[in-house]
């Protein structure tokens, strides 16, 4: 319980936590644990235990953000601030080329993975702290980690990972659907939003140099990096999306509270990435071409590949008979958590996973789903 404690407490522990998780001695024993060692509950004393559809919607997203605390930790590892001047990420030592690719993009580009995955960690050590308090199980992923992550220069190269950064189908059809002023997936359900880079939803492509190999050639490495550019975006306006969407599903106030609180910071993060992407489809990174895919000049393409319209535009919402609004977009809550768990699969990330992760994660998100105010 005092290790526990310690790493809960303890920003320079994360990576290890991320690897231990909570799962030692039972979510009773912990929950004893923390109160006892005077960790805050996070909960105002008399408010009583979850009901079981809030404890599966904060179950479910504590697996979320347990998955992209893992393949955060990947980006910073290669493209992050190193050496870390807080240590709070001490594994990997960045790799040159990739950072210098990803700088292309911006000069801050290190700083903003850094901060990224250090928001990611904060959010499943709350929810899952969250959880423990009030008596409920939390989430650990630690039997899942199986898959080998990059063996490239910077890479933390022994430690395994619960998600896949070399084999991805990244969907960018996310910067028409912001784009857009006539159609909301919540409205066109079927309408298929183009996407930003052709070919990107397709084949397996690297967001992440696999070994030395892919940082040789200039266009290679630079591909790889604009990759991670819309796939930094990809993720984030996923959760972006998500956040709403279970919100309509919880009982509690203070449990809506967490979701709407922490809901708009991956927000913030969407916008920061959907700006940096527009750079690797704008002079002079694009056009930029390598093997099948292409990076091409967006800047002229129109109003629904413009790539400094970063802000939402208005589109319908709720109702066509009403008034535009600048929304996110889609908040519809029917089947959300399973959406996203579909969403991920398609995107590769989960590629080498054995059944029982997939069946562990589909139950948290069919779970999710079935909560109800």
């Amino acid at each position: 319980m005092e290790k526990i404690t310690k790493q809960l407490g303890n920003a320079a522990s994360r990576r290890s936590f991320l690897r231990k998780g909570l799962a030692v001695g039972g979510a009773g024993a912990i929950g004893v644990g923390l109160l006892a060692n005077g960790l805050p509950a996070f909960a105002h004393e008399g408010n009583g235990r979850l009901t079981k559809g809030d404890a599966a919607i904060l179950r479910f997203l504590a697996a979320l953000e347990t998955l992209e605390s893992d393949l955060w930790l990947q980006y910073n590892e290669l493209g992050g601030i190193h050496p870390d001047p807080e240590n709070e990420f001490p594994q990997g030592s960045g790799n040159p080329a990739y950072t210098a690719a990803l700088v292309k993009l911006d000069s801050d580009m290190p700083q903003y993975i850094h901060d990224n995955t250090d928001d990611e960690f904060s959010h499943f050590e709350f929810i899952n702290a969250y959880l423990v308090s009030k008596g409920a199980e939390p989430v650990d992923l630690e039997k899942f980690r199986t898959l080998k992550g990059s063996q490239a220069t910077g890479a933390d190269k022994n430690t395994l990972r619960l998600t896949n950064l070399m084999q991805l189908a990244v969907d960018t059809s996310y910067w028409t659907r912001y784009r857009s002023d006539s159609k909301n997936p919540d409205l066109d359900p079927e309408f298929e939003f183009p996407q930003a880079v052709q070919g990107l939803d397709t084949g397996q492509h690297p967001a992440i140099p696999r070994t030395d190999a892919d940082t040789t050639d200039a266009n290679q490495i630079q591909a790889i990096a604009n990759t991670a550019a819309f796939h930094f975006g990809f993720i984030e306006q996923g959760g972006t999306s998500l956040y709403p969407a279970l919100a309509q599903r919880v009982h509690n106030v203070e449990v809506l509270r967490i979701l709407l609180s922490i809901g708009p910071s991956e927000t913030m993060h969407f916008q920061v990435w959907h700006d940096k992407a527009g750079n690797a489809v704008s002079p002079p990174l694009a056009p930029l071409t390598f093997g099948t895919l292409t990076f091409r000049d967006l800047t002229s393409a129109g109003p629904d590949f413009q790539p400094n319209l970063i802000m939402p535009e208005p589109t319908f919402f709720l109702s066509r008979t009403f008034p535009k609004v600048s929304i996110i977009r889609p908040t519809e809550t029917k089947g959300a958590a399973k959406g996203a768990v579909t969403a991920l699969t398609n995107d590769g990330l989960f590629i080498g996973q054995s059944k029982d992760f997939f069946k562990f994660l589909n139950n948290l998100a069919d779970e999710a789903d079935e909560a109800r105010r």
